[in-house]
């Protein structure tokens, strides 16, 4: 038996912290979280990606009686982005999620906008750094390899 361990390093910033980019994304994902439509959660998550040439598009969650309908604030960022601008390089997600009001504890993305995000990158072909803002704090990671390590993609997939 061979045993393996996946480590990884990310920051954690406070607020003051943050670059004057950072700031300015932790604004408009915020605001974005406010104009969610989240009336049986309650939970607004907001989400915007940076491009390279640092224009944002920015997006949230969408909620839908039956529930799997609905989509998360960030694949609904990735799939405008790459839907208004297909030959752009996006170089950071930022997310944050409200509650009642109140900015939350930095979340992280759920498993399926994980792997959309994780394609993305891959298909890129360079990191997409990831901004998960909480009310004080944000954790920064550098790629998003870095959130799913053991990542499925197109060369597991049978006949590749």
């Amino acid at each position: 038996m061979e045993e393996k361990k996946i480590e990884f390093t990310y920051k954690v910033l406070n607020t003051e912290e943050l670059s004057a980019e950072d700031l300015l994304l932790k604004k408009i994902v915020t605001e974005s979280a406010r104009l969610a439509y989240a009336p049986y959660s309650k939970y607004s998550v907001g989400a915007a990606v940076v491009l390279e040439d640092g224009s944002h598009v920015r997006a949230n969650n969408q909620e839908n009686a039956v529930y799997p309908l609905g989509i998360c604030a960030e694949r609904l960022a990735l799939f405008s982005c790459k839907s208004q601008f297909p030959n752009s390089t996006i170089k950071t997600i930022g997310v944050i999620a409200v509650k009642d009001g109140n900015i939350q504890s930095s979340v992280t993305p759920c498993g399926a906008c994980r792997q959309v995000l994780l394609e993305t990158e891959l298909n890129q072909e360079k990191d997409i750094r990831v901004v998960l803002f909480g009310r004080y704090e944000a954790i920064i990671v550098p790629s998003v390899k870095d959130l799913l390590p053991l990542f499925f993609q197109k060369t597991n997939v049978i006949g590749k």
